[in-house]
């Protein structure tokens, strides 16, 4: 089990994308909210950001910023205030006239990008995140986030053998490299400290591991080795969710994941699922999508 990657992978649709960007003088670019989360990296330069309702963030050389709830915002060349805000062109007008200025014109060089998300059921993971996290450029800090940023800067733009295989991955890349920076810093979010308490952590490891296993409080708390009464409060506590609240959520966002990216039969996903009949999972999916499976999974195909 690895929980990131499963937080991620359950409400990941499409692919990424991304531009390469070379600015300067003066420019300010808007972009609106939208389903998904974006990033920024300043590979050279600097430039300030501002979401709705937010204060002015400085971004430097090397910086990364991520917006996983997809909050609309603008960047620009100085700290945006509200005329900057009037006068902000659209993101995809803004970046078509800088890609398509001539070479190494301007003084900032950005690289941009969205992933698509279904946020309707979002893991708890991804909720607890902010509007926005800042991973600011410091020496000795999130080595592998540096060296993924240095990898994209070189793919992004390029023409060579591989490419279309390697950029998504490197973007995947950056987008597992950037939660796990916000892990590391944060000191007052739950998750963090949820997989930071080895009961806690335990017990999630043994739910994503094995959602199909019939698991009880009782069990549960066995496998990892404390009371009842101490994993339901401090797992409680710290996920949002009592336990067994949880695994169902867990069962339900794995079987719509594997509704949209599988072929298997409905019955086959029940079991992977712990749900013992096919009935049995269109039931309980119902109660929390709101339609049936096969509903679900011929909009994820068409959608």
């Amino acid at each position: 089990m690895d929980l990131v990657s499963d937080a991620i992978s359950a409400v990941r649709v499409g692919q990424p994308s991304s531009t390469r960007l070379r600015v300067g003088g003066q420019w300010c670019a808007r972009l609106d909210p939208y389903e998904g989360a974006g990033f920024h990296v300043v590979l050279e330069g600097g430039c300030w950001m501002r979401t709705e309702g937010g204060t002015a963030l400085a971004l430097n050389t090397g910086d990364a910023v991520l917006l996983p709830h997809g909050s609309g915002h603008v960047i620009a060349d100085h700290p945006a205030g509200p005329a900057a805000l009037a006068r902000a062109v659209d993101f995809a007008q803004w970046s078509h006239r800088a890609a398509n200025s001539p070479d190494g014109e301007g003084d900032t060089e950005l690289l941009c990008g969205k992933y698509r998300l279904d946020r309707h059921h979002t893991h708890p993971l991804l909720a607890d995140l902010p509007d926005v996290v800042h991973i600011p450029n410091r020496v000795g800090h999130h080595h592998e986030l540096r060296a993924a940023i240095d990898l994209l800067g070189r793919e992004v733009g390029s023409a060579r053998p591989g490419a279309a295989i390697a950029l998504p991955s490197l973007l995947d890349l950056l987008l597992v490299y950037l939660v796990r920076a916000w892990m590391a810093d944060s000191t007052t979010s739950r998750w963090p400290a949820a997989l930071h308490d080895p009961a806690v952590a335990a017990a999630l490891h043994a739910l994503h591991d094995d959602p199909a296993r019939p698991w009880s409080n009782d069990g549960l708390a066995a496998h990892v080795g404390v009371s009842r009464a101490t994993l339901a409060r401090r797992f409680t506590t710290l996920v949002g969710r009592a336990p067994m609240a949880y695994l169902t959520w867990w069962r339900l966002t794995r079987a719509a994941a594997l509704l949209r990216t599988t072929p298997d039969a409905l019955d086959a996903i029940a079991r992977r699922v712990g749900y013992s009949t096919p009935y049995a999972l269109s039931h309980a999916f119902s109660r929390q999508y709101g339609t049936t499976p096969g509903r679900y999974r011929a909009a994820a195909r068409t959608g």
